[in-house]
């Protein structure tokens, strides 16, 4: 029996006799982030960002070949697509993404899976991260292990903690939107392509928490793992900011560091990941991020260079933000400019 079976085990039996109209404030937030575990998370990416994937380039067969991997993983755990939708994808139309100076990319994809509020449905909280990478290169396979693999199966691992606990009586009182955004490398296109398109209307839409390259450290943090940049979480709700460092401290222990939500950073990180197509629309967006390493964007970004330890804490503090957001009492306030 693994670790995560084992500790939903308990779970199952400490929390016996809950039903289904319990009190959100009963669950025990731990329990169910403590299912998101290094060895399940590292299962997934070994698949995601194996060969076979050839680097899941925007619109190819290997992309669409993770997709349906990734969907496959949601049906398992009886995660349905949203009920407003018709499918599990929102078609990204080639025409939408095309750009003078690129090569035409193919029809891609977004992916979303839902788990429904049970107090109020109709405002949701996003979780998104893109799935595409680079693909292929003079025979040579990019898997974009990091760049976002790691961010793709962290969203499969958060979905299936929140239907963890949904089967224990503990359904969120918002809506939740796990989404899998597709031409993040060539333009963030299939974030653009929902903040035009929204399934749920913004002004009902909570928050974006972005998850682009977590399982990694940088050059800036040789001697540990133990921390995780996070930009944009003051640009639109001074609350959003307050409750991610309220959640840290109390389950996750890391370094938040905000070298790159400087608003005079050089490298301009807040503009470059799809959180920004949400900040854009006026949603309050929070995007976590390990720092540009010398694998990135090269073929070298493989699945064994992964620190499954600093992927599944960074995993867990993207999972218990998700959850505040989703089972606070009030919405989080847009209180900023979003500058």
């Amino acid at each position: 029996m693994n670790k995560k079976k084992l500790i939903y085990l308990l779970t199952g039996i400490i929390l016996t006799g809950c039903s289904a109209g319990k009190s959100q404030k009963a669950a025990d937030i731990n329990t169910y982030l403590q299912t998101i575990t290094p060895n399940e998370l590292r299962e997934h990416l070994y698949i995601v960002a194996s060969d076979e994937m050839q680097g899941r380039d925007t619109g190819t067969e290997g992309q669409k070949k993770a997709g349906k991997y990734l969907i496959y993983q949601y049906e398992a755990n009886k995660i349905k697509f949203p009920p407003a939708a018709e499918s599990w994808y929102q078609k990204v139309p080639s025409e939408f993404m095309a750009r003078g100076f690129s090569p035409k990319l193919n029809d891609s994809e977004n992916i979303w899976a839902f788990i429904k509020g049970n107090e109020k449905p109709e405002e949701v909280v996003i979780v998104s991260a893109h799935y595409d990478h680079v693909g292929m290169k003079n025979g040579e396979v990019y898997n974009g292990a990091d760049d976002d693999g790691s961010g793709t199966v962290a969203l499969l691992e958060i979905a299936e903690a929140f239907k963890l606990a949904e089967k224990d009586g503990f359904k969120p009182k918002r809506s939740i939107l796990f989404l899998h955004v597709t031409g993040e490398e060539h333009g963030l296109h299939g974030s653009r392509y929902y903040s035009e398109h929204p399934l749920y209307p913004f002004e009902n839409t909570v928050a974006d928490i972005n998850i682009d390259m977590i399982g990694r450290r940088d050059t800036l943090h040789p001697a540990t793992n133990n921390y995780i940049y996070v930009i944009g979480s003051d640009r639109l709700s001074s609350e959003l900011h307050e409750i991610n460092e309220r959640m840290n401290s109390k389950y996750t222990q890391m370094e938040l560091d905000y070298k790159y939500n400087d608003r005079n950073d050089p490298e301009r990180i807040y503009y470059r990941s799809d959180h920004y197509n949400f900040a854009k629309k006026g949603v309050p967006a929070i995007f976590f991020f390990n720092g540009i390493h010398a694998d990135y964007h090269m073929a070298t970004d493989t699945p064994d260079k992964i620190e499954y330890d600093a992927l599944a804490k960074r995993a867990q503090l993207a999972f218990a933000l998700a959850w505040e957001l989703a089972n606070r009492e009030e919405k989080i306030i847009v209180d900023k400019d979003g500058k």
